[in-house]
């Protein structure tokens, strides 16, 4: 599967979900290849960032010829996880024609839920090209026990998208573990972090068999 993580607007935990996510497919014993395709490098620091073997692979492609380079560098992994880029440019568009799978990160601001609209527009876009392209949008960053935090699924239904069940929640692990260049899954593999990632990870297996 390959999944392609995509929001015009940065600062939403793209990154973050990107290497957790490709962390808790690699924990089930799949080969998982991470594409950085995000000109800022952010992956590849996480990568440079760590000490000790590598839970998996991590390459940077920020080019707009992922679609067309994917299926040489796939070749053996069961699983890519694309970082996408923080804007809408071609190289957006290419990750979206890439990928099995579009996830888009939104936190529960109306500014994130107003921004959505230019990637859900990219999807539409090439859905004309790839008729069997899923896309949903996942909540990340949620402040526990708020209003805003339980609002965004009704706000983002305006959208033609559907919203994943399972969250992530905003916690400080997660930058701690990205300054070790580790995931949240190796520094509290029984917590409520590693549990949430977990959450999303298996509801995007069950969506795409």
């Amino acid at each position: 599967m390959i999944i392609g993580l995509l929001n015009q607007k940065g600062g939403v935990g793209k990154t973050t979900l990107a290497v957790n996510l490709a962390a808790e497919l690699a924990g089930t014993g799949a080969r998982v290849l991470l594409l950085d395709a995000d000109p800022q490098g952010s992956s590849l620091d996480w990568a440079a960032a760590r000490e000790g073997e590598p839970l998996f692979s991590v390459v940077g492609l920020p080019r707009a010829t992922i679609h067309k380079e994917i299926g040489a560098l796939g070749r053996d992994y069961d699983h890519i996880i694309i970082d996408g880029p923080p804007r809408v440019t071609d190289l957006a568009r290419s990750a979206i024609m890439a990928s099995d799978m579009v996830l888009i990160p939104v936190q529960p601001s109306p500014y994130d839920v107003w921004a959505a609209a230019e990637v859900v527009k990219l999807i539409e876009e090439a859905g004309v090209y790839k008729d069997n392209l899923k896309a949903a949008f996942v909540v990340n960053r949620k402040i526990a026990n708020t209003a805003i935090g339980r609002d965004v699924g009704e706000a983002l239904a305006g959208y033609p998208l559907p919203t994943l069940e399972a969250s992530i929640t905003q916690r400080v692990i997660f930058a701690e573990a990205a300054a070790r260049g580790q995931a949240v899954r190796e520094l509290d593999p029984r917590g409520p972090a590693a549990k949430e990632v977990a959450a999303v990870a298996t509801e995007l297996l069950e969506q795409n068999p």
